[in-house]
């Protein structure tokens, strides 16, 4: 079985991307991409998937407060 993806596959996945998520860019300082992604491996979470989950905390906990 082959590991390549086809054109048509790749071309596949891109569209459920651009329709299911929305993409946000984010500029860290110098290290801190590192430091994110040890935490998330301690975790065994992605990095996205590690700070999706820190947002998601943060918001919850404001909500608290409101």
């Amino acid at each position: 079985m082959s590991d390549k993806v086809s054109k048509a596959q790749q071309r596949a996945v891109q569209k459920y991307v651009k329709n299911n998520y929305d993409r946000v860019v984010l500029t860290l300082p110098k290290g801190k991409r590192d430091e994110i992604k040890q935490y998330a491996e301690l975790d065994d979470k992605s990095m996205n998937a590690y700070i999706i989950q820190a947002i998601e905390e943060k918001i919850s906990q404001d909500k608290g407060r409101q």
